[in-house]
């Protein structure tokens, strides 16, 4: 089992930057993969960015590609979203996720592929 924790929120004016947190504890070592999702209001969850245990690899969805940057300190246990240019179409509510030990290649935007889910953190972007 795997507990994740976010925190960093907050209310910022376009442009801005916030840097979101996710704690992880428990078996932390079977995350192979870990990622951020988000949720507008009336919308669909969807994947905003990936980043993987071994080798590092990342991933982003387009949208915000060149804004935005994923890292995992593995030591402790942490998992951080850097946030700039902030927009208002960036308001949501963003979640932390990990998978287990391994999952299926190509499948990272994929909210099935992640087997744990933090409680999600709100980030709000006045225009």
């Amino acid at each position: 089992q795997v507990e994740l924790v976010e925190s960093g929120g907050g209310l910022v004016q376009a442009g801005g930057s916030l840097r979101l947190s996710c704690a992880a504890s428990g078996r932390t070592f079977s995350s192979h993969l870990m990622g951020w999702f988000r949720q507008a209001p009336g919308k669909e969850r969807e994947f905003v960015a990936a980043k993987a245990k071994n080798g590092g690899t990342t991933y982003y969805r387009n949208s915000v590609k060149d804004r935005f940057t994923i890292s995992r300190d593995n030591a402790q246990n942490m998992v951080y979203l850097q946030m700039n240019s902030l927009k208002p179409e960036d308001t949501a509510v963003y979640y932390c996720a990990s998978t287990g030990t391994t999952y299926r290649a190509g499948t990272y935007s994929l909210q099935r592929t992640y087997d744990y889910w933090g409680q999600g953190t709100q980030v709000t972007v006045s225009s």
